[in-house]
């Protein structure tokens, strides 16, 4: 089976292959909410990719720059996580926003293996100040273990516990500040 995202044969739809339950889910880019609350309805979603190629600083400089630029135009917020060839990306926004920003991912060379690892329904932002959140990471830093417990989550419950603990490891190291640019060093 074919892991990750790939076009369904239905326009508007995407297929994903979930990771923890071996099956395809059907994504599909949703109409605009009507809801009679002020409280916009938005989509979290926790996914995990391989580089197809090591990324080195100008590369993490260059997508960094353009998911900024795209994902305030889209409002979407989130952060990034990149180790040896491993991305962690938590991503939040409109519901369609982020599904068209998931099938985008999902197509890009320079990814492979998307995998979803976490989707869920909210109305609060917890990444509200940056539009591609990014900290480089570096052995021993606490990030290692979120990152692994993500990856290896085998249902919801420790999905979201593993992702409420590299969101904290983040805003711990991220403080107040908004988005921050790329390390300096070769990453």
């Amino acid at each position: 089976m074919t892991t990750g995202l790939r076009k369904s044969s239905e326009p508007g739809f995407a297929a994903c292959y979930c990771h923890r339950t071996g099956g395809t889910r059907i994504l599909r880019r949703a109409t605009t909410l009507e809801s009679s609350s002020m409280t916009e309805q938005l989509t979290f979603i926790v996914y995990a990719s391989r580089a197809a190629e090591p990324f080195d600083h100008d590369d993490l400089v260059d997508l960094l720059s353009q998911s900024r630029v795209n994902n305030s135009r889209d409002g979407i917020t989130g952060m990034l996580v990149y180790r040896d060839l491993d991305f962690v990306q938590i991503l939040e926004g409109p519901d369609a926003a982020v599904r068209a920003l998931l099938e985008r991912i999902g197509r890009d060379p320079r990814h492979s293996d998307v995998r979803v690892l976490l989707e869920e329904q909210t109305t609060e932002r917890k990444y509200a100040a940056w539009s591609m959140g990014y900290e480089p990471t570096a052995p021993g830093d606490g990030s290692d273990g979120a990152v692994d417990a993500l990856r290896t989550a085998d249902d919801d419950a420790t999905t979201r516990e593993s992702a409420d603990a590299l969101g904290g490891w983040f805003h711990g190291r991220a403080g107040g500040s908004t988005d921050r640019p790329a390390p300096v060093t070769g990453g």
